[in-house]
C-alpha cells in the first residue's frame, strides 16, 4: 500500500520550562468554539456609503474602524444599547447597517431602529411572538404562525393562507431541508409579490415521539415519510400583495414531484422553479408566469442513471437582464453554466476539475461573479471570482478555509481564514485579492495545553483513488510505543471530517482521547464530499459497502505502523457514522475490539425518502441493496464490545432504528449495550453533550484494554 503523509504541530510556540496544562474532557467539549477557540472579528460588516468597517467583540461590544487608520474604536455596548431602548438584548442580534449612522436588531419578534450618531432608537415593528420563518422587504414582514402564511404591512397583519387542516402547511422550508432548501418564503425584487412553499402532508405517516415531561407522557407526532411511503406534495403559491390574491404552481409531472431551488427573475415576471422526479435521477428548469402561474416553458433538463440533486438555484448576474448562470456537475464536477433568456448557452464560465459550492454575488458593475468552490485542494474552501466571458481568478490566495464579505462592489473583501497552521487571521484585501492589511491574527488558545501532532496523509483505495486521513497523536508519543486506536468515521455524503482549517476538522474531544495515551484516526472514504460526481456516487443503491472497503484500507494503513496496536482497535460514529460503526462491527466481525453508534441508521427501509431513496432507490426498485444494507441481517456476527446510543426524541434518525436493531440483538441471544438520551432529539446538545462524550470515551477506555 501506497501512502503519503504530510506532519505539522498543532502547537505554534513552545515553553520549554513550563508545565502544559492538561485539558479537561468539559473544557474539549464546551469550549472549542468559545472560550479555547482563536479570536476573530465576529460579525465583520462593511459599513455602506463609508470608508468604514464594523465587527463586535464576543458580540456584546461594537467597534469600527477605517480604511485610511485602520484604528478600530469602541462605539457601543450591549449595556448603553439596552438602556436607550429599554430592553434586555443579551448581545446584538440581528444587528444590520441601514445606513452609514443607523443599523436594526431585534429580538426575533421586536425590530429596533438604533442611530449611532445621537444614541437614540426606538422600536420599528412589534410582531406577534408565534410568528417564525420571519422575513422583511423595506417595512413589511412575511411569517408563519403554526402551518398559515401572514404578512405585516403598516401594523396591519393580513393572513395570506388559512388553512384550518394541519396538513397543508405554507411558508416553512419542504422536503425535509433537502435539495439545499432552507427557508420557504421569496419576496419579489420589488416587494410587490411574494411566494411560498406549501406542502400537502395529508398522506404522510404520523410519527409517534414520546414526551417524557409531563404527567403522564404524551406522544407527539411528527410527519415522517420513509422510504417507499407516501410522501408530502409540494406546491408553490404567488400572493399578489395589491390584489390580495394566491395563485398555485403544482408540479407538471406528478404530484409527489419535488419543487426546489424557487427564484424570482430580475424583472419580477416569472418564476424559475426546478422539478425533481421522484426517483431523483431527471430535474426540469421551468419557467413560470408570476401573474397567472401558467407554464411557460422548460429552460432544459437534465438526467442521470444515478441521481440528480440541485442545490443551487440559477442566479442573476444583472437587475436589467434575464440571462442566468446554472450551477451544474454535468462535466463530473460542479461548474458555472451562462445561458441567455432563450435557453442558447452562452458559456460554460468554468471547467475545473474541482468542486464549486454555491454562487455568493456580482461584483465590478455585474461583471464578475463571485463563487465558493474547494479549490486544487478538496480540503480547502475559497472564494473565485469569473467574468461572463470565463476568465477565471482566486480572490483567497492563501491555502485553507476562507469567509469572505464583500464589500463597494468589490473594491475591498474582508477575508477571514484558518488553516493546518493558522489559528485566525483577518485580511482586509483589495479588488485583485492583495492583502492591504492584517486586521487581527487569532492567537493559538491551546499552546499552553499538552495537545499532539496532527498529520494529514493519504491513503489509496482498492481502486487507487486518493483518500485523506487524519491521524492524532498524543503530545509524549513514543514511536518505540504500541498504541491503541480510536476511529472515528462519518463516511456518509455531504460530509467532510478532514479540512484543511484550525484542528483539521477534528474535535477537542479527540485530543483529550489521545492525550490518554490513544491514537485518533480518521479517513474520508469514497461517498464523501468535496470530490466529485464520481468519487461521491460509487455508493448508490449499496450503501455501506464501498464505505466499508476504504475504511478496511485505513484499518491496513494503520496496522503498517509499528505503534499501532492493531489488537485494541475501536471505531465510534454518530448518524450515518454511527451506521458505518455498526456495519464495521457486524459486517467486518473482529476488525474491532470496541464500537459505539449514536444515532445510527439500522434499516434504510427506515429512513426518509427525500435522503434515502436518492442513494438507494425506492425499496421495492432495490431488494437486495436494502438487505445487504440492513443491520439486522448480521447481529449474530458480534464480536467485542458495542453500544448504542440514540436521543430519544430523535426526528432525522427515528429510535425506531436502534430499537429494532436491539430486538433483534435479544432474538439472537447476543449481549449489547444501549443507552438513550430522553428528551434529545439527532444531537446530544448543551451540559449534556459533556455527559455524551464522556459515555462514549468511557465506554472505549474500559472494553479496549
Amino acid at each position: 500500500m501506497k501512502f503519503k503523509i504530510v506532519c505539522f504541530s498543532l502547537l505554534v510556540s513552545f515553553t520549554f520550562f513550563a508545565q502544559k496544562k492538561e485539558l479537561t474532557l468539559n473544557e474539549s467539549v464546551l469550549q472549542q468554539y468559545r472560550g479555547l477557540a482563536p479570536e476573530k472579528m465576529l460579525g465583520f460588516s462593511f459599513v455602506p456609503n463609508s470608508n468604514k468597517y464594523s465587527y463586535f467583540e464576543k458580540y456584546t461590544s461594537l467597534f469600527v474602524g477605517d480604511f485610511s487608520t485602520f484604528n478600530n474604536k469602541k462605539v457601543l455596548d450591549i449595556a448603553e444599547l439596552n438602556a436607550v431602548l429599554k430592553i434586555n438584548l443579551g448581545y446584538f442580534s440581528g444587528f444590520e447597517w441601514k445606513d452609514n449612522t443607523s443599523f436594526t436588531v431585534n429580538d426575533g419578534h421586536n425590530y429596533y431602529l438604533f442611530n449611532l450618531e445621537k444614541k437614540e432608537g426606538a422600536l420599528i415593528v412589534e410582531l406577534d411572538e408565534k410568528a417564525e420563518n420571519i422575513t422583511r422587504f423595506d417595512n413589511s414582514y412575511a411569517y408563519t404562525k403554526d402551518n398559515n402564511l401572514f404578512l405585516l404591512t403598516d401594523g396591519i397583519e393580513r393572513s395570506i393562507t388559512s388553512n384550518t387542516d394541519k396538513n397543508i402547511v405554507s411558508g416553512h422550508h419542504i422536503a425535509r431541508n433537502e435539495f439545499g432548501i432552507s427557508k420557504g418564503i421569496f419576496w419579489s425584487p420589488k416587494g410587490k409579490s411574494i411566494a411560498f412553499y406549501q406542502k400537502d402532508e395529508t398522506d404522510v405517516h404520523d410519527y409517534p415521539l414520546l414526551d417524557i415531561e409531563s404527567i403522564p407522557g404524551e406522544l407527539v407526532s411528527i410527519k415522517y415519510p420513509m422510504a417507499g411511503q407516501s410522501s408530502e406534495k409540494p406546491k408553490i403559491g404567488i400572493y399578489n400583495i395589491e390584489k390580495n390574491t394566491t395563485i398555485y404552481i403544482t408540479p407538471k409531472r406528478k404530484v409527489d414531484d419535488y419543487l426546489t431551488n424557487l427564484t424570482w427573475t430580475p424583472d419580477g415576471k416569472f418564476l424559475v422553479v426546478v422539478e425533481v422526479n421522484r426517483e431523483q435521477n431527471h430535474l426540469w428548469v421551468n419557467v413560470y408566469d408570476a401573474e397567472t402561474g401558467s407554464f411557460v416553458r422548460s429552460l432544459f433538463d437534465e438526467k442521470n442513471e444515478k441521481w440528480v440533486e440541485p442545490e443551487n438555484p440559477v442566479f442573476f448576474p444583472s437587475s436589467s437582464s434575464n440571462n442566468f448562470v446554472w450551477i451544474s456537475q454535468r462535466d463530473g464536477f460542479n461548474n458555472l453554466y451562462y445561458y441567455d433568456w432563450s435557453d442558447k448557452l452562452i458559456a460554460q464560465l468554468t471547467s475545473n476539475k474541482f468542486v464549486a459550492k454555491s454562487i455568493i454575488s456580482t461584483i465590478n458593475s455585474g461583471k464578475e461573479i463571485v463563487f465558493t468552490a474547494t479549490g486544487e485542494s478538496p480540503l480547502d474552501f475559497k472564494y473565485f471570482a469569473v467574468t461572463l466571458k470565463g476568465k477565471q481568478r482566486d480572490i483567497t490566495k492563501n491555502a485553507g478555509t476562507h469567509s469572505l464579505v464583500i464589500g463597494q462592489d468589490g473594491k475591498y473583501f474582508f477575508d477571514e481564514y484558518s488553516s493546518h497552521t493558522v489559528p485566525s487571521k483577518s485580511l482586509l484585501l483589495d479588488n485583485s485579492g492583495k492583502e492591504m492589511k492584517v486586521l487581527l491574527e487569532g492567537k493559538n488558545k491551546l499552546e499552553n495545553y499538552a495537545i499532539g501532532k496532527t498529520e494529514i496523509g493519504t491513503v489509496k483505495a482498492e481502486d487507487g483513488t486518493i483518500l485523506y486521513t487524519r491521524l492524532i497523536k498524543p503530545s509524549n508519543f513514543d514511536p518505540s510505543k504500541k498504541y491503541p486506536v480510536m476511529v472515528y468515521v462519518y463516511g456518509g455524503p455531504h460530509a467532510q471530517m478532514i479540512q484543511n482549517e484550525w484542528l483539521d476538522g477534528s474535535n477537542l474531544w479527540m485530543h483529550w482521547m489521545a492525550e490518554k495515551g490513544y491514537l485518533v484516526f480518521t479517513v474520508d472514504n469514497r461517498g464523501s464530499a468535496n470530490r466529485g460526481f464520481e468519487f461521491e456516487s460509487v455508493i448508490h443503491r449499496q450503501l455501506g459497502t464501498v464505505e466499508m472497503e476504504d475504511q478496511l484500507v485505513g484499518v491496513n494503513y494503520l496496522k503498517s505502523l509499528p505503534y499501532v496496536d492493531s489488537n485494541r482497535l475501536a471505531v465510534h460514529g454518530w448518524s450515518f457514522g454511527g451506521y458505518m460503526t455498526t456495519s464495521l462491527m457486524l459486517r467486518k466481525p473482529g476488525t474491532f475490539k470496541v464500537g459505539v453508534a449514536g444515532g445510527p441508521v439500522t434499516d434504510w427501509k427506515y429512513y426518509e425518502i427525500m435522503y434515502g431513496e436518492r442513494y438507494m432507490d425506492l425499496p421495492l426498485e432495490n431488494p437486495e441493496g436494502y438487505n445487504n444494507a440492513c443491520l439486522m441481517n448480521y447481529t449474530k456476527n458480534l464480536k467485542g464490545d458495542l453500544l448504542l446510543i440514540h436521543g430519544t426524541v430523535d426526528d432525522v434518525v427515528v429510535m425506531q432504528h436502534n430499537y429494532a436493531l436491539v430486538k433483534k440483538f435479544v432474538e439472537t441471544g447476543v449481549q449489547v449495550d444501549f443507552f438513550p438520551y430522553p428528551m434529545h432529539k439527532h444531537n446530544v446538545t448543551g451540559k449534556d453533550r459533556v455527559h455524551l462524550i464522556e459515555k462514549i470515551l468511557t465506554y472505549i477506555l474500559e472494553n479496549n484494554k
